[in-house]
């Protein structure tokens, strides 16, 4: 033992012991042993802490069986010397003393907590408050009072133990402790409340995040250390930590205590009612655990864990991570026979003493991301819908189990692997002892969440370390226990009364923001989830050197069976030294993000929602509304017919006396001209508000049209042409054609396809035809920058395909069922469609025209 000398007194004379540890984490004996490694099939782990450090729950041990169970392994004191009487007393002296000089640490700790309380609430009641009262009284709920009940048991037990003799008796100063245990049962019920508000306050106020970020604990009198830093989310466990270190005191004073002691039936007392309060709140709390104790006996505390794909030798696996307060370790799960205890296997791990982030310039060196075509990406994503719809079809007609299971499984392997090769954004880690590792993610978000973490504990005095094999056993063992993320993120995953999500379209208005310190040029970006990964959807404008952007920009994102929302907020970076040559490295710097779910019931009505979302200090004012694919099908022809939008082709063609509507001519020579090396050309969305102005000047046949279109963004240019498109009263390819389009692309046989699918064309209008021939070239033309602009001819007949050929609303109304049976069926042959003419050598409308076939199809 490693005797603590207590406050104002000589140190304790030294005992043969292997390890005696009460104290909180500051305090640890030395001269541990190399733990044993425990039998095989032994559930319980060495060093496993019973109480977290984040999650409340706590641990009365040796509350089964009659005897208390020490936490100190008592090796060489089990001979009958331990029964006498002055050895006993000495032994309750050493348990005492160091129980007395952690309890110096925990008022330390709740002083730290209070300290920040009485300036917030002066700060409260003025102009500017940090918190408002119901804020604070939330966070510090119940501190004061737990601060003043063991300020009383120190300056009461302090005294005792240093003027100690073998007839002092304290075992009324623990009874009276655990008297007062209803306090603490307060603050249990109160706990969560007080983390979640301490955490949105942090968000939402810089000033608050600084002040729960670094708080200044005081170091025991005859400590070196004057003040340690700790963070207040740390602090706000301390009491709950508390209750189960005291319960272990008395566990071990009572043992060391004589039957006939004074003190003997006042410590059983305490015992019985610590450990009914113990049992009495455990139920009520979330029983998973989340920190492991080293064999030091610091505590290592779980911070976050997922799901991520490694590019480890040139090949993509799914792992998941693990960030301890000290440390990251990578780990993948074993494959184990069935009802065998699952257990993870330690892949690498770098201590966070050692870890860094190589910064673009350094990552250059590092593998490239071998990045899967998007079509690729595309097929599955439909491939899993189709497999959704059967599943769906043979529920509903109940079909057999086995059937359902085998589609199922279909269904698990399928997302597996989008979920695996859909990644790219690198999220590079390095050990500066020399290895480094590669993550690939699909989400910027996810990738600054793990970031920040890794650096908020970063701040902290971290040590370098090498884990023993033991301790690496351990702590990997500890991983199944501890994890918070149980299942990889796919929908085959999920139960049946889970959400599906939303199909269909969000209209996002990005209208402004605040809070922010300096002008800076920024900009933001909108993800949503979809197939259990999140991917950026839309991207507002760079507002420049501003500290309040008004960006007012509307967008159309569709949802694949979306369930969030997030708006990630950046300052552009224009440093071209720290521009990576990697197209998938983001160099801007994230100022502030944030989620929102997607409500179904608030989000599809027909008025648009406001919305607020705060992040770092950052407000940004958005809003949404949202269109079912069912809704979204639904083509309203223009009552006026002098415009452009919403009236027949034919009658424009005629009007203008053109073959191709001037609108499509303009657009196209546009996107040519300017935009065919634009990464996303047509996928990614335009500003609504600049469409809609292309669309009233288009509408109005503006002489001044030429001129806008030179001066409008791409993107919005590409999104006129599109909408253009879908709201034709009757989609390009017609009403009438369409079942026989999607009964020609489903032969199988090449040269009954090709005859069928030219006779279609050939069999459309005159202007629907010219019109898309003339899209059709140009499509391909944007296809052969692929490269460059990261369309390929599937990405263009992704986004085309269900705007030029849709079915009738009739036809709709007759087969809808789900709105992802819509996307599965339709949507692939729509896409399909357009592919096949797409991929097909050049179609000329006079050859079309001449050739006559000897096959013909009922149209």
């Amino acid at each position: 033992l490693l005797a603590v000398p207590l406050p104002g007194c000589s140190p304790l004379p030294s005992l043969p012991l292997t390890d005696f540890n009460y104290g909180a984490d500051e305090y640890d004996a030395e001269g541990n042993e190399e733990p044993k490694a425990l039998p095989e099939g032994s559930e319980t782990m060495p060093y496993i802490d019973e109480s977290p450090t984040m999650s409340p729950q706590l641990s009365a041990r040796g509350q089964e069986s009659g005897d208390g169970v020490s936490p100190t392994p008592t090796d060489g004191l089990g001979t009958g010397g331990e029964r006498d009487a002055g050895k006993g007393l000495e032994m309750r002296k050493l348990v005492l003393s160091g129980f007395l000089a952690s309890e110096e640490i925990y008022i330390n700790q709740l002083e730290a907590l209070l300290l920040p309380m009485k300036p917030l609430k002066a700060t409260a009641t003025t102009s500017q408050p940090v918190l408002t009262l119901q804020q604070i009284e939330t966070i510090f709920y119940k501190i004061q009072d737990i601060y003043e009940i063991h300020k009383e048991f120190y300056d009461s037990l302090c005294p005792k133990v240093q003027q100690w003799d073998s007839n002092i008796t304290m075992g009324h100063l623990f009874q009276k402790l655990a008297s007062q245990l209803g306090v603490y049962k307060a603050f249990v019920d109160n706990y969560k409340i007080a983390l979640e508000t301490a955490e949105k306050c942090s968000q939402s106020n810089y000033q608050f995040q600084k002040i729960s970020e670094e708080l200044k604990v005081k170091g025991p009198k005859d400590s070196k250390e004057s003040h340690t830093s700790v963070t207040m989310e740390a602090l706000l466990y301390k009491p709950i930590d508390r209750v189960t270190r005291s319960t272990l005191v008395l566990h071990d004073l009572l043992k060391h205590t004589p039957a006939d002691h004074p003190d003997y039936p006042l410590l059983q007392d305490a015992l019985r009612i610590s450990q009914n309060f113990l049992s009495s709140i455990n139920e009520d709390i979330d029983p998973r655990r989340t920190a492991v104790t080293t064999p030091k006996g610091e505590t290592r505390q779980l911070v976050k864990d997922g799901f991520l794909v490694e590019l480890s030798e040139g090949s993509r696996k799914l792992r998941h991570v693990f960030l301890f307060t000290d440390v990251l370790l990578c780990a993948k799960l074993k494959k184990t026979a069935v009802g065998k205890h699952q257990q993870y296997d330690c892949k690498w791990y770098v201590p966070l003493a050692d870890l860094v982030f190589p910064s673009p310039e350094e990552s250059e060196h590092c593998p490239q991301v071998h990045v899967i075509p998007d079509h690729e990406l595309e097929d599955m994503k439909m491939k899993i819908s189709a497999i959704k719809s059967e599943v769906q079809k043979e529920k509903a007609n109940k079909g057999q189990s086995r059937a359902i299971e085998r589609l199922k499984k279909k269904m698990f392997e399928n997302e597996f692997w989008l979920l695996l090769n859909s990644p790219a954004i690198p999220f590079r880690i390095h050990n500066r002892n020399g290895k480094s590792y590669l993550f690939l993610l699909s989400s910027d978000y996810e990738r600054s969440e793990w970031r920040e973490a890794i650096q908020k504990l970063q701040k902290k005095d971290l040590q370098a370390f090498v884990l023993s094999s033991v301790e690496l056993q351990v702590l990997t063992g500890s991983c199944f226990k501890l994890r918070t993320v149980h299942n990889i993120p796919v929908t085959s995953n999920k139960d049946d009364d889970e959400s599906p999500g939303l199909y269909g379209f969000l209209h996002v208005i990005v209208h402004s923001a605040k809070g922010f310190k300096q002008s800076a040029n920024l900009y933001c970006t909108l993800e949503v989830d979809s197939f259990g990964y999140f991917v950026s959807k839309a991207k507002t404008r760079v507002f420049r050197d501003t500290t309040e952007p008004q960006w007012n920009e509307e967008f159309e994102i569709e949802l694949e069976g979306s369930q969030s929302l997030r708006i990630l907020c950046y300052e552009k970076c224009y440093d071209k030294t720290k521009l990576n040559k990697d197209n998938n490295e983001i160099v801007d710097k994230i100022m502030g993000k944030g989620q929102i779910q997607l409500d179904p019931q608030a989000v599809q009505t027909k008025n648009w929602h406001m919305d607020v979302i705060e992040m770092n200090g950052i407000k940004v004012e958005f809003s949404m509304k949202f269109t079912s694919r069912d809704m979204s099908l639904k083509r309203t022809p223009s009552k006026k017919q002098t415009g452009v939008f919403g009236v027949k082709i034919s009658v424009v063609t005629k009007r203008e006396r053109s073959k191709v509507p001037y609108i499509v001519r303009q657009c196209i020579e546009e996107v040519e001209k300017r935009g065919i090396e634009e990464v996303g050309i047509y996928r990614i969305s335009g500003v609504a508000t600049d469409i809609q102005a292309l669309k009233a000047v288009f509408d109005a046949n503006n002489k001044d049209i030429l001129v806008m279109l030179s001066d409008m963004d791409i993107n919005a240019i590409a999104g006129t042409l599109k909408l253009y498109f879908r709201e034709l009263p009757e989609p390009l390819l017609t009403d009438r054609l369409y079942p026989a389009f999607m009964e020609g692309i489903a032969l199988s046989d090449p040269a009954a396809k090709e005859n069928c699918m030219m006779h279609l064309l050939r069999s459309l209008p005159d202007p629907n035809l010219i019109t898309f021939l003339f899209l059709l070239e140009h499509l391909k033309r944007v296809a052969e920058k692929e490269p460059i602009n990261k369309m390929s001819l599937h990405n263009l007949a992704t986004v085309f395909g269900p705007t030029l050929l849709r079915p009738s609303e009739g036809e709709t109304k007759g087969h809808l069922t789900l709105a992802s049976d819509i996307w599965s069926h339709d949507v692939m042959a729509q896409v399909q469609v357009l592919l096949y003419y797409l991929q097909h050598p050049p179609i000329s409308f006079t050859e079309l025209k001449r050739n006559t076939l000897y096959f013909s199809t009922d149209v």
